[in-house]
């Protein structure tokens, strides 16, 4: 045990008993009402509707860089920060993305606080002050455009460097970089991207949704189509998204259970995108469906959007696939790409590995071996990325942590697929030695009389009310 550590523990241990019955009850009712004011917040963290007055994008570009691989065309605009402006079948040369304006297109995208973000004295646009930091691919909303740094096309690949744009300021670059590499791979387009933040701005923001990537068609493809049960991989029923009154914001959100979406026209034909292990996503159609080309208004809209922290001083990377065809030919492709299904081991060597904050921090990036979080503010939470797992194939949870808290009343808890709330049931008390080392701990399945079904994310409540000083260290959370 670690001598120096302050009087508080040995408090802690003489009043335990009394610690769980104050503030347990407490705590529940903190935890599931802040936890999902933040993990909902979508309204403000995908590119939002059209807008009238918006800087308009009126015809093609003139410095295009392409790929042919004899069955799909892929192009990128070398005007604007090197995104993706033309995607097609080849035979066909029918152009599915759409570039009615800079916020479109198939691009990176990445937010991040203060909302509203205003830098040198320059305001957001009106109809953009709920974006935040959002440097984006192509341009800012003003028109003006990204900037490339470099560009190589030997004829297999194309790499492209661009300084970004912040969307919603005018004419602010970003202060990062982005880098995307594109290869065609019979009807895929394999891109891996990367971003590497260098903001004099230090302190950390919560997680926001990121775009990985913003994926804009034309008005034919406004069929957005996925699998949302509880039985991935297995050829299930599949289902068109469309926005309900529970959806924050001008688009819908779900839990892609088999991590692809596709839009589509009335021929199920058109574009999907596959990115391994995420399974968030937004999307939906703006305008009157079924017309349009590349620079009208009319646009279907999808993303992968999970959490993540976006540290000043990050690097970044992503990879996806970018699949056109009909419907079932998507799905083949993405179902001969999906690894076998295993339990999640997360093991926080160098990365967050897609878990984040609320009301909590860390000590930033790099990670280093842990995830080493301060805990002294009320109602804090780690969060775990969303996923889908059946509980009959989950023995224990395991927990390798250290802690120093006051109030020994850390508690694990977990949301089923299909639900926006925690229920108070699907909690567990944790038991957290708080004395600096650290332990494993082993939380049985069957402990926990609610956990069932289908388990969509976990997360972590270290205490109710952290004090000055207080912190836990994790290193590892495993599903076995």
């Amino acid at each position: 045990m670690n001598t120096a550590l302050p009087d508080r523990y040995n408090q802690l241990m003489t009043n335990t008993r009394r610690s769980k019955l104050l503030y347990v009850p407490l705590f529940t009712a903190i935890m599931v009402g802040l936890y999902w004011s933040q993990a909902n917040d979508f309204g403000r963290s995908v590119t939002a509707e059209p807008v009238a007055n918006q800087h308009r994008l009126a015809a093609p570009s003139t410095q295009m860089s392409f790929l042919d691989n004899g069955t799909i065309r892929l192009g990128v605009d070398l005007q604007v920060g090197g995104a993706i402006t033309w995607l097609s079948d080849t035979t066909s040369k029918v152009n599915l993305v759409n570039s009615w304006d800079c916020g479109r297109q198939i691009q990176m995208s990445y937010y991040s606080g203060p909302v509203p973000y205003a830098l040198d004295g320059k305001e957001p646009k009106k109809e953009w002050t709920g974006i935040g930091w959002n440097p984006i691919q192509v341009g800012d909303a003003f028109g003006n455009k990204s900037k490339i740094l470099e560009h190589k096309n030997d004829g297999q690949s194309i790499y492209v460097k661009c300084i970004p744009m912040h969307w919603p300021l005018n004419n602010e670059p970003g202060e990062c970089t982005f880098e995307c590499w594109f290869k065609l791979e019979g009807a895929v387009v394999k891109a891996k991207c990367r971003f590497v933040n260098k903001r004099p701005d230090h302190f950390q923001y919560n997680a926001r949704h990121q775009e990985l990537p913003a994926i804009y068609t034309n008005g034919p493809w406004y069929k957005l189509m996925t699998y949302i049960g509880d039985k991935p991989f297995t050829k299930g029923e599949l289902t068109q998204i469309k926005k309900t009154p529970a959806d924050k914001g001008p688009w819908a959100h779900w839990t892609a259970t088999e991590s692809w979406a596709a839009l589509v026209d009335d021929n199920n034909f058109g574009v999907g995108i596959y990115i391994p292990g995420i399974h968030e996503f937004t999307g939906g159609f703006a305008g009157k469906p079924g017309k349009g080309g590349a620079y009208d208004d009319p646009t279907g809209y999808m993303a992968p959007t999970p959490m993540e922290v976006i540290d000043w001083n990050i690097t970044h990377e992503y990879q996806y696939d970018l699949i056109v065809g009909n419907l079932p030919d998507i799905r083949k492709q993405v179902y001969a790409r999906a690894p076998k299904p295993s339990l999640p081991k997360y093991a926080f060597t160098d990365t967050r590995l897609g878990w984040y904050y609320h009301n909590l921090n860390d000590t930033g990036w790099p990670i280093k071996g842990m995830l080493d979080i301060q805990i002294d503010g009320p109602g804090g939470q780690i969060l775990g990325p969303v996923g889908c797992w059946n509980a009959a194939d989950i023995k224990q949870i395991t927990i390798e942590c250290a802690a120093i808290s006051y109030r020994n009343d850390a508690h694990l808890f977990w949301r089923n697929l299909g639900e926006r709330t925690i229920g108070k049931e699907n909690v567990a008390s944790l038991n957290l030695i708080a004395d600096g080392e650290f332990h494993v701990y082993k939380i049985k399945s069957s402990d926990m009389p609610t956990f069932k079904g289908t388990i969509s994310q976990l997360g972590i409540a270290p205490t109710s009310k952290g004090a000055k000083g207080d912190w836990i260290k994790i290193k590892s959370i495993a599903m076995e």
